[in-house]
C-alpha cells in the first residue's frame, strides 16, 4: 500500500485478523509461525503475555503493549506512533473492563500493524478462583 493512503474496509479486516490471531496464539512456537505469515502479507505483529488484579494493571497493560511494539520493531520512539499505539490499548482495555473490574485476568496482548494502522488484541480469561470466562478486548487506530 502507498505511503499517505487511506486504508480500505478489506485492509481494516485484514490487521483486525492479525491482531486477534497472534493474542490467541497458544506458545510461542505458533506466535512466530503467526508472525512469519503476517509479514509475508506486508503485517508486522508482536505478542507478550499478561496476567494479574485487572484494575491495579491498566497502566502496566499499556506498559506492556508499548515495550513489546518497540521491542518488535512495529514502533520507534515517535510520539504519534507510541501514543496511537497506547490509544488503542486503553480503548480495548475499556472494552473488556465491565466484565474485568475486582477479578484477575491473564492471557495475550497481539499487536498489528501495517503502513497506516495499528490494532490492539486482549484475549484474556478472567475469574476469580476456578471460576473464570474469556473475554477480547480490541481496538485501532490510524497512523
Amino acid at each position: 500500500m502507498a505511503q499517505n493512503s487511506f486504508p480500505t474496509s478489506a485492509e481494516a479486516k485484514c490487521i483486525a485478523r492479525a491482531a486477534v490471531k497472534i493474542a490467541m496464539s497458544e506458545n510461542r512456537a505458533e506466535e512466530l509461525e503467526i508472525k512469519e505469515e503476517l509479514k509475508s502479507k506486508g503485517i508486522m505483529a508482536a505478542a507478550v503475555d499478561f496476567g494479574g488484579d485487572f484494575l491495579s494493571s491498566i497502566g502496566k497493560i499499556v506498559e506492556r503493549a508499548v515495550v513489546a511494539s518497540r521491542r518488535e520493531g512495529l514502533i520507534d520512539d515517535d510520539y504519534h506512533l507510541e501514543a496511537a499505539l497506547a490509544g488503542a490499548t486503553r480503548e480495548a482495555i475499556a472494552v473488556i473492563s465491565d466484565k474485568s473490574i475486582g477479578l484477575s485476568v491473564g492471557g495475550k496482548i497481539g499487536i498489528a500493524r501495517t503502513e497506516t494502522k495499528i490494532a490492539v488484541c486482549l484475549f484474556f480469561g478472567v475469574g476469580i478462583l476456578h471460576i473464570d470466562e474469556v473475554v477480547i478486548g480490541f481496538a485501532n487506530r490510524a497512523i
